[in-house]
């Protein structure tokens, strides 16, 4: 049985036991957190929801919180000395899929 999440304009496909990265999310370690944008669900039979399953809801427990390796953003133009060097490091919430229903 698996899910496809939407979370931060982003989508997932998840299974019980799963774990994933998700955008920073306010909560403490071993919270539950219960995801409702639930795009597709497959349990032997594909139901697609449009554009969300009616009555899925997935079921995330929180582990810990983190950042990303940084991200290095780099342009150069053609002009003498015109470049431009930037990084960023995406805080994540790493969770565990607990439970699809």
């Amino acid at each position: 049985m698996y899910a496809i999440i939407k979370n931060g304009g982003k989508q997932y496909k998840v299974q019980e036991g799963d774990y994933l990265n998700l955008d920073k999310l306010d909560a403490s370690p071993k919270d539950k957190i219960v995801i409702e944008e639930v795009l597709a669900v497959n349990n032997g039979e594909l139901t697609i929801g449009t554009p969300f399953v009616k009555g899925a809801k997935v079921e995330l427990e929180v582990v810990t919180h983190g950042k990303d390796k940084k991200v290095i953003i780099w342009k150069k133009r053609r002009r003498k000395d015109s470049k431009l060097k930037k990084g960023f490091r995406r805080e994540y919430t790493r969770v565990k899929v607990a439970k699809i229903s």
